[in-house]
């Protein structure tokens, strides 16, 4: 048995409401928001009785999924989101965009600082990572074979 398709990336945040925001402003969907809560969801998680509030958030072509979390008990009890690129562990969602200047001109409307420098890989790609809503590390990438660059 083989891995069918990979559902979803999950975040979690503090503002639910202002990640939607940033996100939609990148171009995702909103799917969906509802509270999830009781002893079903916490033995999926490990965390006993649990109250969490998700939006799910769907990429323009269908295939993909963001869900982000906001737990209002249990307390959350780690935070993860300043660490650097290098860290252990899951660390960023990186999407592909049209325009990444455009792209990082919007975002920057809402909050979002560039880490480093927008780059170019060969003559495929321009990279570059993003902090966006509550300093959430996301990457972006725009494939040069689509598009005449000078």
């Amino acid at each position: 048995m083989a891995v069918t398709r990979m559902d979803n990336v999950g975040i979690v945040v503090e503002s639910l409401d202002t990640a939607i925001s940033f996100f939609v402003e990148l171009g995702l969907r909103l799917e969906g928001r509802a509270m999830i809560e009781g002893e079903w969801a916490g033995r999926i998680t490990g965390l006993g009785s649990q109250r969490v509030e998700i939006a799910m958030l769907v990429t323009p072509d269908g295939h993909s999924r963001l869900e982000l979390s906001r737990f209002l008990s249990p307390p959350v009890v780690a935070d993860h989101r300043n660490a650097p690129v290098n860290a252990l562990g899951y660390l960023r969602v990186m999407f592909t965009v049209d325009d990444i200047d455009e792209t990082i001109a919007r975002l920057r409307e809402r909050g979002a600082q560039l880490v480093g420098d927008v780059v170019q890989y060969e003559q495929a790609y321009r990279l570059c990572y993003i902090r966006g809503p509550e300093g959430l590390l996301i990457g972006l990438a725009e494939e040069l074979r689509s598009r005449k660059r000078p």
